[in-house]
């Protein structure tokens, strides 16, 4: 009963307490009249209601950063005296070094702080190449102006000055008669024209007649020379259409693999074969395929019938040819044939017979640990490079090639054999593939491709297995494919299997050409792969030296890279353009298509002075 009395007491404690609450709040709240409820209600807008606002952000901030300018660099034209300038090739650089063996003659790039910041100028009179075929016999001498050879080889027909023009008939010191009469010589001693030999090397090349002639046999020359040994020599070849390099052999590898040409070529070219222990000999062995060609024409060869010729005493001529005899002997080649002024060697298939005889020929040993392919300033050494193990003796080490055409397209040997970790068969059949499609696009976009003639020398900077250059190969052009030296894989040896030519290229340096030596370079992911490494206007400045006026160049990389691309060449004299890659918009890889304006360095006067600006 208590309890009950508690809670209705409780109940009216609370009852009276509300109520209370309720009377103090009413207080001044309510209006008097209803006319001044009408007046507060019109007066105060909801927008005069007070809401508390939740800040979130912070109130203590550093310094932004200063928004990031795009550099661009300032490229002028470099001074018209570099218009042959040869960077790695440098005639006043090689006086600082040795002249024992003709290292003075080797690479020699500048150092970094050393590099030019400019655009080397084609002379004043440039003219676009004429087209091949023509372009073997014909070449415009304000692209080339140099007459020393004129002189010097008069009586041998390397060339000659009519007009405007230099004209190539074909000559050299050792075939007089031509260099397709020579090459039909050759032709009779062993067989070119069933495609067993598609690659050569021709070492001291001239002006590249032999090479030029070659090539309606389907057979690809590389020819080499050193710079200035005659003068232009290489910059002739190349102006012809006819694939060249400045090299020598000194004291460094050639920038080939191992087992890459079919035949090699010496026609007066003067190396001395057989002094230094044979080295120049052994290397030579190191990139002809298992069953290669070597051939050597001039001296000493024949030496009976030209001593009194060639100024030197007979038992001088003897010795010498003696000596070059020993040291292919002990290489294991065999001598098939010496007829008139030319003499011939093989090449064994395989090394079966020739380890065994090591007995007999202490020199030169078998090298043991370095790798064939490394050609990029290796010293050469006077050993001999093994060829890959066989079970018999039939067998050709390293693998049978297949007979150019079919060549191009069979899986090289290289790949068959597993020898390169990580590349399979699918790939290279994928790789061929691919370029087809990608070349079919770029002729879309870039119509002087699709113009048959309108390009002759290509370059690709970046080649992997060569499917750039093989997708091109019904057209009138050839393509020098470079494995950068700092690619994952050394593939360069697959693109030789493949019956086409190469060579091994640092981008951070300059490359052992002329200026204005390609019509057309394309470059896959060259930037990307050489990002940290050096300055990519170096590289572009690269290019712009060794492309023509009015060459094309072709850049596939990350679109940001090609952004930056853009901006440089804009100062460079290119117009260009950027395109979606092949499969569409979506993909983040695009294409950037330029053109190197026409301009050369300005006329001089009688005194050497300039006599207009660049045009």
């Amino acid at each position: 009963m208590s309890n009950f009395y508690y809670l209705t007491l409780l109940a009216v404690l609370c009852t009276a307490f509300y109520v209370v609450g309720m009377w103090q709040h009413s207080l001044g709240a309510i209006p008097s009249s209803s006319s001044n409820a009408a007046g507060l209600l019109t007066s105060t807008p909801c927008s005069s209601l007070q809401t508390t606002q939740l800040d979130f952000f912070p109130h203590h901030f550093s310094p932004d950063p200063p928004p990031e300018v795009a550099r661009v660099p300032h490229l002028p034209p470099c001074d018209p005296s570099l218009s042959e300038y040869t960077p790695c090739e440098d005639v006043r650089r090689s006086l600082k070094f040795d002249r024992e063996m003709l290292v003075y003659r080797e690479r020699h790039c500048p150092e970094r702080k050393e590099l030019l910041k400019c655009r080397v100028p084609a002379p004043y009179g440039y003219k676009v190449p004429f087209r091949w075929p023509e372009s073997k016999e014909f070449a415009w001498f304000s692209n080339v102006p140099h007459k020393e050879l004129t002189v010097e080889k008069k009586d041998q027909n390397w060339v000659q000055v009519e007009g405007e023009r230099l004209r190539f008939p074909g000559g050299g010191t050792m075939f007089p008669r031509g260099a397709d009469a020579y090459i039909d010589d050759i032709d009779n001693l062993i067989n070119l024209r069933d495609g067993s030999i598609r690659t050569a090397i021709d070492t001291g090349c001239g002006v590249a007649s032999w090479g030029a002639y070659l090539l309606s046999r389907n057979i690809l020359a590389v020819s080499f020379a050193p710079r200035d040994t005659h003068e232009a020599q290489v910059q002739f070849a190349l102006e012809r259409g006819v694939p060249a390099l400045i090299g020598v052999l000194a004291s460094i590898r050639l920038p080939y693999p191992s087992r890459a040409f079919d035949m090699a070529h010496c026609s007066r070219c003067l190396v001395p074969w057989g002094q230094h222990d044979g080295l120049y000999l052994i290397e030579v062995d190191r990139i002809l395929r298992p069953g290669g060609y070597w051939i050597l024409s001039g001296p000493p060869i024949n030496w009976e019938n030209h001593w009194k010729g060639w100024n030197r005493t007979a038992d001088d001529l003897k010795a010498e040819q003696s000596l070059i005899e020993t040291v292919a002997e002990s290489m294991c080649w065999k001598k098939i044939v010496q007829r008139n002024d030319l003499a011939i060697w093989q090449k064994p298939t395989n090394h079966i017979h020739c380890k065994a005889n090591r007995k007999v020929f202490k020199q030169p040993r078998f090298c043991q640990t370095r790798d064939p392919d490394m050609a990029w300033y290796t010293k050469m050494e006077t050993c001999l490079t093994p060829l890959p193990e066989v079970s018999n003796i039939k067998e050709i080490a390293g693998g049978e090639l297949a007979k150019w055409p079919e060549r191009l397209n069979s899986i090289p040997p290289r790949i068959s054999s597993g020898s390169l970790v990580g590349i399979t068969e699918k790939m290279f059949v994928e790789n061929t593939e691919l370029w087809k499609k990608r070349i079919a696009y770029y002729k879309k976009i870039d119509g002087q491709l699709a113009e048959k003639g309108r390009y002759r020398n290509l370059l690709d900077m970046n080649a992997y297995f060569g499917g750039f250059s093989a997708a091109l190969v019904d057209d009138p052009v050839w393509t020098m494919n470079i494995v950068p030296v700092k690619a994952e894989i050394n593939t360069l040896g697959i693109v030789y299997e493949r019956g086409l030519i190469g060579t091994y290229q640092n981008w951070c340096e300059a490359m052992s050409t002329y200026p204005r030596t390609y019509d057309f370079i394309h470059a896959d992911s060259i930037f990307s792969l050489y990002k940290d490494r050096c300055e990519m206007e170096d590289i572009l400045v690269e290019m712009d030296r060794i492309l023509r006026p009015e060459g094309s160049v072709i850049i596939r990389d990350d679109v940001d890279v090609l952004v930056k691309l853009k901006d440089i060449t804009g100062v460079m004299q290119w117009d260009g353009r950027i395109m979606d890659h092949e499969n569409g918009p979506h993909e983040r890889e695009k294409i950037l298509f330029a053109v190197k304006q026409y301009w050369t360095a300005p006329k001089q006067n009688q005194q050497g002075i300039k006599a207009a600006s660049y045009i």
